[in-house]
């Protein structure tokens, strides 16, 4: 694989340790800027957000831009952001800078994504990008345990700092890596965009873009107030956030492998085995949470289910799009990113209940059982079964 393309994943990977890293980090942001948890939770909304916008917005904008200005100009902004949060005393600032993060963010990604597999020959575009995404998967798995333990020694604007360093080699990289002057997408003949924007009306795009936004939501919402689940209900150290964050992107990794060599061969075995493990599996986290013995095993689990059920789904969106060429990676971008907006704010609505800090663990079970419900009467769909779509 080209250098470059590990470049890219490195920026990946910095942009995935950004949006994953508040879930290690709320409970000192919320003391720190003088707000609750809850409301502090509410930055991971906002990147879901600046997700949701961006990535449509930016896929259509870098149809037929040069890639290395468009690819530098989004990973400094968006390393910008991260400097200004990183200065940042007033709550409403920071709030701001996520958005702005993950509007670049989401640009980046609308580039990325086409570059890598132009980097290639055609029959190793797989390869290229699975190791684009792999920058991901790292940040689940080293990334936000890493700035978890960062923040836990030196405070959250530690990690701040450390994603906008990430940024630097990554812009150098580009610089000298990518070729000049090329469209972001390079191909001739693609749909007009009005063409591929019409691709949202059709139910069956609708269908699974709203199972995987629901599932994700659910996801998220548990994610996000793991940190006071794991010091408070369970009584352990600051240092164990990490531990169980390593552990849900270990398992995520799992369920993504797992599920993609399934997905598109049978993805009905796995909507039919994952989803009702993890429909139980949230509320059985939220009873168990206070025995550490019990806690860890079940946050990998969940991990895996979480992504293997998620990825999926996803996975079926970009079926469903497959109209629109350039702009389906951007709904299913907006698809993930709509659950996380809305799972952290309904799961931290729940902080101030009788439940506590084991609320957005019974809110993201009830996220999935929502999912469930709205895909049986239209398993056809989410299996992937050719049918008239009359049957919506």
């Amino acid at each position: 694989m080209p250098l470059p393309l590990y470049v890219l994943a490195l920026a990946v990977f910095a942009m995935g340790t950004s949006e994953f890293m508040l879930a290690g980090l709320l409970p000192d942001i919320a003391l720190d800027l003088g707000v609750t948890v809850g409301t502090a939770g509410s930055l991971t909304s906002a990147y879901a957000i600046g997700m949701i916008v961006g990535a449509p917005l930016a896929a259509a904008a870098a149809r037929d831009r040069p890639r290395r200005p468009a690819l530098l100009g989004f990973l400094l902004a968006f390393a910008a952001a991260h400097a200004v949060g990183a200065v940042s005393t007033s709550f409403a600032l920071l709030f701001l800078t996520r958005v702005v993060a993950a509007l670049a963010n989401a640009g980046f990604l609308a580039v990325a994504l086409t570059t890598a597999a132009a980097l290639v020959p055609p029959g190793r575009k797989g390869r290229a990008l699975a190791v684009l995404l792999s920058g991901t998967t790292l940040a689940t798995i080293a990334g936000v345990p890493g700035g978890a333990v960062l923040g836990a020694e030196a405070g959250w604007r530690a990690t701040f700092w450390a994603v906008t360093a990430l940024c630097l080699p990554a812009a150098a990289g580009i610089l000298m890596g990518i070729p000049a002057g090329q469209g972001a997408h390079g191909a001739t003949g693609k749909p007009a965009l009005r063409t591929e924007l019409a691709q949202l009306t059709r139910p069956r795009l609708i269908l699974v873009t709203l199972l995987g936004a629901l599932v994700n939501a659910g996801t998220f919402g548990g994610l996000t107030f793991l940190a006071p689940v794991v010091t408070d209900t369970a009584g352990l150290g600051e240092l164990w956030v990490s531990v169980a964050l390593m552990l849900f992107g270990a398992g995520s990794f799992v369920g993504v492998t797992a599920a993609g060599r399934l997905s598109d061969r049978n993805p009905g075995r796995v909507v039919a085995v994952a989803g009702p493990l993890l429909l139980v599996g949230w509320p059985a986290l939220a009873v168990l949470a206070h025995e550490p013995a019990a806690l860890l095993p079940l946050v990998f689990a969940q991990g895996a289910l979480s992504f293997a059920l998620g990825s999926t789904l996803i996975a079926r969106v970009l079926h469903e799009a497959a109209g629109a060429p350039t702009m389906a990676g951007s709904y299913a971008t907006a698809a993930l990113n709509v659950g996380a907006a809305v799972g952290p704010v309904a799961a931290g609505a729940t902080l101030g209940t009788a439940a506590g800090f084991s609320g957005p663990l019974y809110a993201a079970g009830l996220f999935v059982a929502t999912a469930l419900l709205i895909a049986l009467p239209f398993l056809h769909v989410v299996t992937g079964a050719r049918r008239e779509e009359a049957r919506l």
